[in-house]
């Protein structure tokens, strides 16, 4: 394994310095961290990238591969649980990334518990920018996205559960949805069976007669539960097959999402589309419209430049937690590689055992780029 080699004192003590007079608190979490976590919420795939140990109670553990969910584990274990606090933190995390090193610094800091989210969103992005300027780069590239209004526009759509939760999964999973949806997303297993014509019955009836005829037929049958599922689930996966199998969205709601990710540019420019597309459509998206254009807002407060910022419906982080703002920060002319980047994920606590839903914001600072960036000439 590869020795990461200590912060240069300069900027560790300016970055660590500007967080904690922003009010964020030094956190350090364990390096050896129970594995469940990591693979409940990034899947089975992320553990090829892990390094696994096994203690003596047969406990599976790991080296933090990361360091939001040590220090989102570590705060709601405190008295704090639940009430608005934020950490900052810098030290290595341990991931295995084909041809790079595998022990590597991660600095960045995370926000819980604050319900005035457009204004949280917004000192996230601005504290970013900080920490990029204590690496001496001055000139970055924001991008910008919200997954809570795409989220937003399909519940607005009203369709089948099968097509919000495949479109929302895509959307969720790629940096930007390509406009043949009709191909990403309705592809469905060739062949026919024996059920064909039941399916094809379903497809286009009243959904939840549909999924109450499907339960009756099953319990009539004396079905109680197969593999684990209940008649209710087993049900609605029938009908899901049904919906698939009818091959298409309606296109008008094809033609509402294409336009929908097709909106880019500024901030501003881009809330007055989103607001034509709604009163054209018949939609009404008009809280998540409202929240974007309160951060928005926010943003410009804080002497962040609206004008210079890009904003696109269709940008995404390629993860699933995040729940609303996204962004990255890029060094001009690096591609594809963020700086600094994070988000919105009200969901994590929850999922690490929450019993209330806690609201959640942060970002992670990738530190070898943003030093690479510095010696480059990051400063223009």
């Amino acid at each position: 394994m590869n020795v990461t080699a200590p912060p240069s004192a300069a900027w560790a003590d300016t970055l660590l310095q500007s967080f904690a007079q922003a009010g964020y608190v030094h956190a350090e979490p364990d390096i050896l961290q129970p594995a469940d976590p990591f693979l409940d919420l990034s899947g089975e795939d992320i553990r090829k990238s892990l390094y696994l140990t096994t203690d003596a109670t047969g406990e599976e553990l790991c080296l933090r591969p990361d360091l939001t969910i040590p220090v989102a584990r570590d705060y709601l274990a405190s008295a704090r649980a639940g009430q608005p606090a934020g950490f900052s933190y810098l030290g290595p995390v341990f991931r295995y990334r084909s041809g790079r090193k595998s022990e590597f610094l991660q600095a960045g800091i995370e926000s819980f518990g604050r319900q005035d989210r457009p204004a949280a969103d917004a000192e996230m992005l601005a504290l970013a920018l900080q920490a990029a300027g204590a690496f001496g780069i001055a000139d970055v590239e924001i991008r910008t996205g919200d997954v809570a209004l795409f989220n937003a526009l399909i519940d607005a759509l009203d369709l089948y559960p099968v097509w919000r939760r495949r479109l929302i999964k895509d959307f969720n999973r790629k940096i930007s949805l390509t406009d043949d949806i009709e191909q990403l997303t309705l592809k469905t297993a060739p062949g026919r069976n024996e059920y064909e014509g039941v399916l094809a019955a379903l497809a286009g009836s009243d959904r939840k007669a549909a999924l109450a005829l499907v339960t009756d037929l099953m319990s009539i049958a004396g079905t109680t539960n197969v593999g684990g599922r209940t008649v209710a689930e087993i049900a609605d996966r029938f009908l899901e097959q049904a919906t698939l199998k009818a091959g298409a969205l309606p296109r008008d709601a094809i033609g509402t999402i294409k336009r929908f990710l097709s909106i880019a540019g500024e901030p501003e420019g881009a809330v007055a589309q989103l607001r034509a597309l709604a009163a054209d459509a018949k939609l009404d998206i008009t809280a998540a419209i409202d929240q974007f254009e309160a951060r928005v807002g926010f943003m410009a407060a804080r002497g962040i430049g609206i004008k210079k910022t890009r904003f696109s419906t269709s940008f995404g982080r390629g993860l699933d937690y995040y729940t609303g703002f996204e962004f990255e920060l890029h060094h001009k002319g690096n591609g594809s590689e963020p700086l600094v980047a994070g988000g919105r994920y009200d969901g994590l606590m929850t999922q690490l055992g929450s019993r209330e839903p806690i609201p959640a914001v942060g970002f992670s600072i990738w530190v070898d780029a943003l030093v690479k960036a510095g010696k480059s000439g990051g400063a223009r």
